[in-house]
């Protein structure tokens, strides 16, 4: 075993931040998250809106990504991409996808689990054109997770579309927006020991539909 893996198999942390009750947690779990992102934002941690995105291909094997949430609420969670990239044509192929969250200064993970489904083109228009100028054009500019000789292709990607639309780029047709619809919302707060708070929340279905929330084992 190398120096470098023996170190890392020694480090340690003991979580000592905080605490996740179910008297004190949040009925919803859309409220919980959204008490959570507002701390994080308020504690100044570096890219609080920062996410990984899982998905799965047809040859069922994962890969995963960070992606920046945009927008949620009670529909879901929502970011914009390039829907001809690699995790584009998985969604095409299976919509089921999951999200985390690691704020690792607060010692705070949140897992998402459900389908997703491209926003409306009205959605997608109104945020593209929302965008600094030079994001309008990048969108344009990379054929996004596509080999490519090498950097030039995306300046004089860049430079062509900037002379073509100016200060007015259209949305692009092949990027837009998606959201997950939540079925599964996982919050972990980390505790000493090891012995780590975890609340699970499960959508119920039936005469009273809502959420059901457990408390798995760390």
């Amino acid at each position: 075993m190398s120096t470098t893996s023996s170190s890392i198999a020694d480090l340690r942390k003991s979580y000592e931040r905080a605490e996740l009750s179910e008297d004190a947690s949040q009925a919803d779990p859309l409220r919980q998250f959204d008490q959570w992102l507002t701390e994080a934002i308020a504690a100044e941690v570096p890219e609080p809106n920062a996410m990984t995105l899982a998905t799965v291909g047809s040859d069922l094997r994962p890969s995963t990504r960070v992606v920046l949430v945009k927008g949620y609420d009670a529909r879901g969670i929502v970011w914009y991409t390039n829907y001809d990239s690699r995790k584009g044509r998985q969604l095409a192929g299976n919509p089921f996808a999951a999200l985390q969250f690691h704020w690792v200064e607060l010692e705070r993970v949140v897992r998402i689990e459900g389908r997703v489904e491209k926003i409306s083109d009205e959605d997608s228009d109104t945020y593209f054109h929302s965008r600094p100028l030079d994001s309008r054009i990048g969108a344009w500019a990379s054929p996004q997770s596509q080999v490519i000789s090498g950097r030039s292709v995306l300046v004089a990607n860049a430079a062509k579309y900037g002379a073509q639309f100016l200060l007015q780029p259209p949305r692009p047709p092949h990027w837009g927006g998606y959201r997950l619809a939540p079925e599964r919302w996982e919050f972990w707060q980390g505790r000493r020991s090891r012995l780590h708070d975890r609340l699970q929340y499960a959508r119920e279905t039936g005469a009273t539909e809502g959420w059901r929330r457990d408390r798995l084992a760390p």
